[in-house]
C-alpha cells in the first residue's frame, strides 16, 4: 500500500510540473496552397499564414523545400503567443507542368516538424 501511495504522489507531482511548462504551438490557416492554373513566368509567390496558439514564443529554426524550384522564407524574429506570422514560398513558374512540392517547417512548437504543400499547374504560353 505504501508503494501505491508513493507512486500516486510522484505521478501527481510530475503531472503538476508538466502542466506548468510553457510551449509554443503553431496553427496554420491552411497547410496546402493551391496555385490553380497559372501562366509560365507569372508571380510564383504565395504565403502560409500561421498563429502561435501556445503560451511561449515560437521560434522557427528552419524551413526547407523538397526541390530547388521552390524557395521558402521564414520569419527571423520569434512569434509571441497569440500573434501571427507567415512563411513565404516562391515557386519558379518558368517550369511548365504540374506543381507538387513539400515545404518542411522545423520549430520549437509542441509539434516540431510540420509539412506544408503547394500544388497547381504552370501552363505554357500558347504559340511559343
Amino acid at each position: 500500500m505504501k508503494k501505491v501511495v508513493i507512486l500516486l504522489f510522484v505521478g501527481l507531482l510530475t503531472w503538476s510540473v508538466s502542466a506548468q511548462e510553457k510551449t509554443a504551438k503553431i496553427e496554420f490557416k491552411t497547410e496546402t496552397v493551391d496555385y490553380g492554373e497559372i501562366d509560365k513566368g507569372s508571380d510564383g509567390l504565395r504565403v502560409f499564414e500561421f498563429t502561435n496558439t501556445g503560451n511561449a514564443p515560437l521560434v522557427i529554426s528552419k524551413v526547407s523545400s523538397s526541390c530547388g524550384c521552390t524557395i521558402p522564407k521564414k520569419p527571423e524574429a520569434p512569434i509571441m503567443p497569440g500573434k501571427t506570422g507567415e512563411i513565404q514560398v516562391k515557386y519558379d513558374t518558368n517550369r511548365v507542368g504540374p506543381i507538387r512540392k513539400a515545404i518542411t517547417v522545423i520549430s520549437n512548437a509542441d509539434t516540431p516538424t510540420k509539412i506544408l504543400k503547394i500544388k497547381g499547374t504552370v501552363k505554357g504560353v500558347e504559340g511559343k
